[in-house]
Order: C-alpha cells, then structure tokens, then sequence
C-alpha cells in the first residue's frame, strides 16, 4: 500500500512538472530594453501573461547612458535609473522575466515557440524588440585589443583611463556624449569623425565648445591599431589631404552606429536591405502573431520616446491579435 502511494505521489508530481515546462504565455518579449519594457507594462495592464526574454542586461542601451534630458516628464534622469522604473514596474505588474538568448522562433502549429539557448517558449504572440549592437571598426586587432584598450561604451570603462590620452570614434549624439563625459576623467580627447562636421544635437555641440581638453581630426578614419598586451597608438587617414598619423592614446571608444540584431527574424517576418524588420507604425511584421518594436523595426527616428510608443503599440497589437 505504502509502495502504491509513494508511487502516486511521485506519478502527480511528474505530471505537474510536465504541465510547468508546457505553461504557454500569452506574449513572449525578445529584448529587454525601453520598448520591451514598455509592451510588458502594457500588456499586462490588459491582463495577458507575458514573458521578457533579455540576453544581457534589463533596460538595454540606455542603461549606458549617464544622463538622459530628452524624455518627456524628466528634466534629467540617469539612463541607469530610467531603465530600474521601467523595470520595476513591469515586474510589479507581475511580468516574467529570464536571461536567456533566443535564437529561432518556430511558427508552425496554434502556437509560437521561441528556442532559446537552454530552454524553449510557447505562446501566443511575439514581440521582437531586439534593439541594437555596436557597430565595429573592422579592423586586425580590434577583437584581441578589445576589452584591453578598445571599448564601445565610455561609461563602462572610462574610469579605467583617468588621467590618460583616450579617443573617441564618431560623430553623432553617442560619440559627442562619450567625449564629453571623458573629457572630466581622462587627460586628453581625441575625437575622430569621418565628416567635416559634427551630426549631434546642438545642444551637445555648445557643451563640447566648452571643453579646453578635447582634440577633432575631422574628415578622417582610423586605418590602424596597434598595442601588444594593451592598445598604445591609433593611426588616422586625413582623407580630405591623405596624410596618415599616429597618435599616441591607451584607449579608443568606437562610437559608429549601431546594428540590428534580427538574425532570429531571417526565416520569420521579413527584413529590409540594412537587417531592421519590416514593420509600420502599428508594428504589425510580415509574420502572422510576431510584432517588432523599438530600434528593430524600420523607422525614421530611433529615440526613447519612439521606443516606448512601438511597445505601446505593439502590445496592443499583440493583444488584439490574441483576442
């Protein structure tokens, strides 16, 4: 008898096992960041059970940021802070959550499941907010003096280099940013630009007047790294006069766009020449049940607060799409 129960027992507890591991969201959430937030917070607003798959970091790109005065409702809000509120609200709402990476999302059968590095998701609905990763130079030695002298974000690293000759790579409002937040730590900034002129907001460029400490090589690219256990001097290509020069720094922060990371949508909802998914406004994609929001997706102005309205979208969207 005592055999029989134990046996039950154990028999009840497998099938509830079973019946975790084939729990079926309502919404899984590829990406973590301000869209992906922000389509948890509304979709859970509408009572759907919601997922949010993040392979790094919670809150995405703007986590980086040290100050953010461009977000309706805060004059300025450290990018780390924003991204903690985005996060404790949908949590407290009563979104899931996994570090995870995921990798395909399968679309045949009644329901989505999306594969993951140690796991798989069914659901309902989709919402790819993948967001960006930085775009590389490209160039020998940049991968093995990565992390040792080479760095794609300022805020990261750039308290390891007080005191020292640094660069930085690029243009626009990222790299303008990255100069002036070391220009506080570091000896000297070096700031390389391809262009005649700076693409950044003015707002940035009047701080960046003001600032004695930093150097400009307009008009020029890097052609080389060098260093052997740390990264010691960059050669640049005045492309306009075709002088080439070295110039001594311990640090090079490459600040030259971003890339979509849409590989898991390439057999899924379609993409456009550049890798950004095919999706409007409404965030509807090419795919039945997938919706993209936030950077992914194909859009004029790629910004906080057009983050935060695709994921507003696309979870409504989703919602409608499940009925």
């Amino acid at each position: 008898m005592c055999s029989r129960i134990n046996w039950a027992r154990k028999l009840k507890i497998f099938s509830e096992d079973i019946k975790m591991e084939e729990k079926i969201y309502d919404i899984v959430i590829i990406g973590g960041g301000c869209a992906g937030l922000t389509a948890a917070i509304y979709a859970r607003r509408a009572e759907k059970s919601v997922l949010v798959l993040e392979k790094n970091a919670f809150g995405g790109q703007i986590v980086y940021s040290p100050e953010v005065e461009n977000f309706p409702g805060f004059i300025k809000i450290s990018g780390l802070e924003f991204s903690d509120r985005l996060y404790s609200q949908a949590k407290g709402l009563g979104t899931e959550f996994e570090i995870d990476n995921a990798v395909k999302i399968l679309t045949d059968g009644e329901y989505k499941t999306v594969i993951t590095d140690y796991g798989k998701y069914k659901c309902r609905a989709v919402i790819i907010a993948a967001g960006l990763t930085h775009r590389r130079l490209g160039l020998e030695n940049e991968e093995r003096l990565a992390g040792h002298g080479i760095s794609y974000c300022a805020v990261c690293d750039g308290a390891f280099f007080k005191g020292k000759d640094v660069a930085v790579c690029g243009g626009g409002n990222t790299a303008v940013t990255d100069a002036l937040f070391l220009s506080d730590i570091c000896r000297s900034v070096t700031v390389i630009h391809r262009r005649s002129e700076f693409r950044a907001d003015p707002v940035l460029l009047e701080k960046l007047r003001k600032k004695n400490n930093i150097r400009y090589e307009f008009d020029s690219e890097i052609t080389e790294l060098a260093g052997e256990q740390g990264l010691q001097k960059i050669t640049v290509l005045n492309k306009r006069t075709g002088e080439s020069r070295d110039i001594s720094v311990e640090a090079l922060f490459v600040a030259i766009g971003f890339l979509p990371q849409n590989d898991i949508c390439k057999n899924t909802a379609e993409l456009d020449d550049g890798g950004f998914i095919k999706a409007g406004e409404d965030c509807v994609t090419s795919c039945s049940g997938i919706f993209a929001a936030g950077d992914c997706r194909t859009k004029a102005l790629r910004q906080l607060t057009t983050a935060a309205a695709d994921g507003a979208a696309a979870a409504y969207a989703a919602c409608k799409f499940i009925g």
